[in-house]
């Protein structure tokens, strides 16, 4: 089974995530102990979503935190670059669209809300997607980035990156489809941006009002932010 490294090519990391996507939503709730619902609620409030909005869910995998967006009344499409994930999503009763974050097709502030939940970290060139995502919103349009973060006190960041290296691995590969690629997991969260890079990085792709909320101590943030021209 095939999984991506840190270069992060987008055919690999494509290929990665078809090949965890049969059981991809029961693996990110089994390592989350349950968490991943409580975060996909939080985004879809961090957004501020009303009824009849235009919402575009970035990396949406299966389409799960896509149906979670739908609660509020808003329009939202789920896109995805691995097909995998979508057929495997194929259920779910939401549109769903094959798009590349580096090249999103469609036009010029045709979204009134965009996010992106831990999908960011595996794009080849994380400011080109966020000035992606600047593209297609309409001024005035909201951001919210949910992802791995860094956790804010040492002994649980100590601890927390010890469970990726060690118990993430023995995890996935009894309940993943793929547990080779748990270990690109585990290493594109230690390698990923903390919370005040990521708040610079967000700023200057065109975005504005940048602020982000930590959540399970700092290992998960919610990043939000308003496009403003």
């Amino acid at each position: 089974m095939s999984r991506a490294d840190l270069d992060k090519d987008p055919r690999d990391v494509a290929a990665m995530f078809d090949g965890v996507a049969r059981r991809y939503d029961l693996t990110n709730t089994v390592l989350s102990a349950g968490q991943d619902r409580r975060w996909r609620r939080l985004t879809r409030e961090a957004l501020a979503l009303r009824p009849g909005e235009r919402v575009l869910d970035l990396a949406a995998g299966t389409a799960v935190s896509t149906v979670e967006l739908g609660r509020s009344g808003a329009w939202c499409v789920a896109a995805d670059f691995s097909l995998g994930m979508l057929r495997a999503g194929s259920g779910r009763d939401v549109p769903k669209v094959a798009a590349d974050a580096l090249h999103l097709p469609f036009r010029d502030a045709s979204f009134d809300a965009v996010t992106i939940s831990f999908g960011l970290r595996n794009v080849a060139d994380t400011d080109r997607a966020l000035r992606e995502l600047a593209r297609v919103t309409r001024p005035g349009g909201r951001l919210v980035v949910c992802e791995f973060s860094r956790p804010t006190w040492a002994p649980f960041r100590a601890a927390y990156y010890a469970g990726l290296e060690h118990v993430l691995p023995a995890i996935a590969s009894r309940v993943s489809s793929n547990a080779e690629a748990y270990s690109y997991l585990g290493e594109s969260i230690r390698d990923w941006s903390p919370q005040p890079e990521l708040a610079r990085r967000i700023a200057g792709a065109g975005w504005s009002q940048v602020a982000w909320r930590d959540l399970t101590g700092g290992a998960v943030a919610l990043h939000r932010a308003r496009r403003t021209y």
